[in-house]
């Protein structure tokens, strides 16, 4: 057992990297492979880079648990948790669970599928980054003494495969695509306009936008994913897009 630290305590790692994991016994050993390499090879070429992964166990029934606890031995405690959460709660819950007890001031929800490289992280990592960089530009225009630390801009980016649609409309069966229309109709209606693909499980919140969204999202399965875009507009969060290719495992 290892201290839980909390999203209220100062980050100690620039990012996290939460993995809701449910019956990924065999999925999960390649993504946590690609998701470490990376990791380890961009802290070996910056010092001042830190990072944690964390795996949350969505109650799974084979040997999820087995792998999670493999690759804690591998990279150590303080480079890769792990999160118990004892019963299925649904993919919600424990995204929320992970971002709860998260140490970074960059926190990174990704699949276990390995649907999206690691390192394209990097494009919602810069776009946050532009917004921190303009934040601190207006600080200093105005004569204030202050630096603002990337935790502390209430931002979120959001990965999209909304540039693969029209290939994918292409090879989809016609009664897929109308009721695939029709769904993103009623979620851009309900939630927000200027995100054009919500479901895209490759998301990054700055710890203080994680703080502000997370303790109030009571939804704890995968509909979260739609009803966020909700809380982001009501607690006044900027919300970022960049596009990825996308794979399937």
């Amino acid at each position: 057992m290892v201290p839980c630290p909390h999203i209220f305590d100062p980050a100690e790692k620039y990012i996290s990297l939460v993995i809701p994991a449910y019956n990924e016994e065999h999925r999960l050993p390649g993504a946590l492979d690609e998701t470490l390499n990376y990791l380890q090879q961009r802290a070996a070429n910056d010092k001042t880079f830190t990072y944690e992964v964390i795996i949350v166990d969505d109650g799974s029934t084979d040997g999820t648990k087995r792998v999670a606890f493999e690759f804690v031995k591998r990279f150590s405690v303080d480079n890769v948790r792990v999160i118990l959460l004892g019963k299925n709660h649904g993919k919600g819950e424990a995204i929320r669970k992970g971002m709860l007890h998260s140490r970074g001031e960059l926190l990174l929800m990704l699949d276990a599928d390995g649907a999206t490289r690691v390192d394209d992280l990097e494009k919602l990592e810069n776009q946050i980054n532009a917004v921190a960089k303009k934040g601190q530009q207006l600080e200093d225009s105005t004569g204030r003494d202050s630096t603002i630390r990337i935790s502390d801009v209430p931002a979120a980016a959001f990965g999209s495969r909304a540039h693969l649609e029209e290939k994918a409309l292409a090879t989809r069966k016609w009664y897929r695509n109308f009721l695939m229309k029709g769904f993103h109709i009623v979620v851009l209606l309900a939630a927000v306009s200027g995100i054009r693909d919500t479901q895209c499980g490759f998301k990054m919140f700055t710890r203080s936008a994680a703080r502000k969204l997370f303790l109030n999202i009571r939804l704890k399965r995968s509909i979260m994913s739609i009803f966020n875009q909700l809380e982001y507009i009501l607690l006044s969060l900027l919300l970022l897009e960049a596009f990825f290719p996308w794979s399937i495992s």
